[in-house]
């Protein structure tokens, strides 16, 4: 155990309370507000099974993590164990690269990742992963996974170079913070030798939900300017830790991963897929279906009725609890909303939308609380100016 975690214990003890340490795969969950002395006590989240489909489980990931390799504080030796220890089921390293490793990897940090993430391996139940985040000033961030080696603004100085760097591996790739760089990777341009590459764009990095970035100053929402530009990728949440409290700050973005197995095969395959979703809630479960089709894939359809079978839950905590799924289809600067949908936590939502590909070529449904502020809001009156709790990747019509 490290010595944050035995500080974490102490702490709880000191208060009457014992922090509930997740077992290695079963993705506890810290409820919001309950702590002591700043320290989430655990509970449990939802079941991994899906109401609505077969055959694969929920494993809850951090795909983008920083430690002192980069521009983070901690000890990289430290990182992934405190992942685990967090519930998370899987987790990545991925520090930065740069120009000649000024402030960012170097070969031999690369390699100790790699040999970090091999002893922290567990197939079957904890899937380690090396990574690293391409970072230009301007152009953007871009996390990579799954590569043999590394690539730096020396030997990629811009979208087409780093699209051709990874088109010559087996890697796959993700969109990071969409927006906060001012030139939103080329606004998105989109390269079809990457399509089956480029699986994540971040919808909640941190604490704060991408939708609306940048809206306020001119820009469109970063989702439909990446989705309509024709890049097909699955959305993701990422704590983007920097500090040295990996996996355990509740609020912060998570990935729900829907897997055959929960090994490194078995997460690549999911992320090929787009068989995943965003959320900034600990132990949420989240699985839906459109005509019979999971989220992340294609429906065979130009025009008519969607049936739609929404699997919602985070265990006794949120039974019962109000929330909305909101239809999110291609707009100009924000997506259109074209129905918004009561339900409550814990139950399966089944209800239809007629859509037509003439108003575009994708559908997302984002789970929204109501009760709460987006803290960064579109336009006024807009559906999602309420907070934002998930995304499912998106469905395309074909």
């Amino acid at each position: 155990m490290t010595d944050e975690l035995t500080r974490r214990s102490l702490l709880a003890a000191s208060g009457g309370l014992l922090v509930l340490a997740a077992a290695p795969g079963t993705a506890q969950a810290a409820t919001t507000g309950v702590a002591v002395n700043g320290t989430p006590v655990r509970a449990t989240g939802a079941a991994r099974a899906s109401a609505v489909t077969q055959g694969t489980t929920l494993v809850h990931a951090d795909l983008h993590n920083h430690t002192l390799m980069s521009d983070g504080d901690g000890d990289p030796a430290l990182a992934f164990e405190s992942m685990r220890s967090a519930g998370l089921d899987v987790a990545a390293l991925t520090d930065h690269t740069t120009l000649f490793a000024i402030n960012g990897l170097s070969s031999s940090e690369w390699n100790r990742t790699g040999q970090l993430a091999d002893a922290a391996n567990t197939p079957g139940v904890y899937t380690a992963i090396r990574g690293f985040e391409w970072s230009h000033p301007l152009l953007g961030h871009v996390n990579v996974w799954y590569t043999g080696g590394f690539t730096d603004l020396g030997g990629s100085s811009s979208m087409g170079r780093l699209y051709d760097w990874i088109t010559g591996t087996s890697g796959i790739s993700g969109f990071n913070h969409p927006g906060r760089e001012a030139l939103r990777f080329n606004d998105f341009s989109y390269d079809a030798s990457m399509a089956q590459q480029m699986v994540g764009l971040e919808m909640f990095n941190r604490g704060d939900d991408y939708l609306f970035d940048g809206w306020s100053s001119g820009q469109s929402s970063p989702l439909n300017a990446c989705l309509n530009a024709g890049w097909r990728t699955g959305l993701t949440g990422v704590t983007d830790e920097h500090g040295t409290d990996w996996g355990y700050p509740e609020g912060k973005g998570r990935t729900g991963l829907w897997v055959a197995e929960n090994t490194r095969n078995g997460v690549l395959e999911a992320m090929r897929a787009r068989r995943f979703f965003a959320t900034r809630v600990s132990g949420l479960r989240l699985d839906a279906v459109a005509n019979g089709v999971q989220m992340g894939g294609s429906l065979p359809l130009t025009k008519g009725d969607v049936r739609f079978a929404v699997d919602l839950d985070r265990g006794p905590e949120w039974a019962g609890k109000p929330l909305h799924l909101q239809v999110l289809r291609p707009g100009t600067r924000a997506p259109e909303v074209v129905d918004v949908i009561e339900t409550t936590a814990g139950v399966t939502t089944q209800f239809t939308v007629p859509l037509d590909r003439e108003d575009g070529t994708w559908v997302v449904l984002r789970v929204a609380d109501p009760t709460q502020a987006n803290a960064s809001p579109g336009p006024s009156g807009h559906p999602c100016n309420d907070w934002g709790v998930a995304y499912s990747s998106p469905w395309w019509l074909s």
